[in-house]
């Protein structure tokens, strides 16, 4: 548990959450893109190349969940005093598991479409 009664600590995890979850989105958006360029060559290596945009897609989507999960664990340690009054603290950790949400759906369209 923590004990420095700070509520920078909060933020801190916030922060980090956040930055996974651009990277994560940024997984996505390659993925995506690997995904779509391979539309313009109709070669042999087009499924290949499918597969690999949406083995990044659910590397992000994954990494995502991963990341909420994470924060929810260090935010589960944190004092009263750690948090200001009336803040959200899952508002973070909502944007992050929309994102998910949203790559996963992005990746079922993508291998529906194929």
């Amino acid at each position: 548990m923590s004990e420095l009664n700070d509520p920078r600590v909060l933020f801190a995890a916030e922060r980090t959450l956040l930055a996974w979850n651009r990277t994560s989105s940024g997984l996505i958006a390659l993925g995506f893109l690997i995904d779509r360029a391979s539309l313009m060559t109709q070669s042999a290596r087009h499924g290949f190349a499918v597969a690999v945009g949406v083995a990044f897609l659910l590397l992000g989507v994954l990494l995502n969940v991963l990341s909420v999960v994470q924060y929810r664990r260090g935010i589960a340690q944190l004092q009263p005093a750690e948090i200001p009054p009336r803040y959200w603290v899952d508002l973070p950790a909502a944007a992050s598991l929309a994102v998910a949400v949203l790559g996963a759906a992005l990746a079922l369209y993508l291998l529906w479409d194929g």
